[in-house]
């Protein structure tokens, strides 16, 4: 997979969700579901957006003991999606039992990758609410490289983060970076947050992106834009 801009979806129904993908008459953006759309419709959802040429990301970024996300990740595999994410917080064994349910019997599987810091958490926070007091940064970095040593795909972290994921774990070892906004945009409740351009140039492999486009007066526009400073 090549670089891309994936469209968060986070709409409360299907209704929404399929309305504002109508507008995209051109190429099939690649899509994020989440937690709301997921727990408002269910597996159904997913197989909609996918029967209309969607890839998927379907971020639901499981995170309990490693027996219970195995089984989980297990029923998610039966869904065409093309990306799936838990918690790095979770432990190595636990992102290892995601892998060994997510993947098929034919041994194929969506790729895996882990949340390693939301962000919406910022170094005052982590200490403060986690009691985490070593640089954010660096808990990044240990977080991802877990990943890795678990046999995951790539983590999600913050755009600025990217290039040191990079340099750390490897060309190959995926960067999906949410806290994506154009420069004349807000940020909402983004802390770490960077432009299309921005992240293109600091290495992520993949932008999500929201508000910036679902909230555009012209969404298809703002896409088209997104694409252009991101993939070129």
């Amino acid at each position: 997979m090549g670089r891309d801009v994936i469209i968060a979806c986070d709409f409360p129904s299907a209704e929404k969700t399929l309305s504002f993908l109508d507008r995209f008459t051109g190429r099939k953006p690649f899509v994020k579901i989440g937690m709301e759309l997921f727990y408002a419709e269910g597996p159904a959802v997913v197989r909609a957006i996918k029967e209309r040429g969607h890839r998927i990301f379907l971020d639901l970024k499981l995170h309990d003991i490693p027996n219970t996300v195995k089984r989980a990740m297990a029923v998610l595999s039966s869904l065409d999606v093309d990306i799936v994410n838990c918690h790095a917080s979770g432990t190595v064994r636990m992102m290892e039992a995601a892998r060994e349910g997510l993947t098929r019997p034919d041994g194929t599987r969506p790729l895996l990758i882990a949340v390693t810091q939301l962000t919406s958490t910022d170094q005052e926070t982590m200490e403060s609410d986690l009691w985490i007091r070593e640089p954010i940064g660096e808990v990044v970095m240990h977080y991802a490289e877990n990943a890795r040593r678990a046999g995951l795909d790539g983590v999600v972290c913050s755009p600025l983060e990217a290039g040191a994921v990079h340099e750390r774990c490897g060309a190959d070892f995926l960067t999906v970076t949410p806290g994506v906004r154009f420069a004349d945009g807000e940020i909402g409740d983004q802390k770490r947050v960077m432009t299309p351009a921005e992240a293109k140039r600091i290495g992520s492999d993949y932008i999500v992106v929201g508000r910036p486009i679902t909230a555009a007066e012209d969404p298809v526009a703002a896409y088209e834009r997104c694409m252009e400073e991101f993939v070129g």
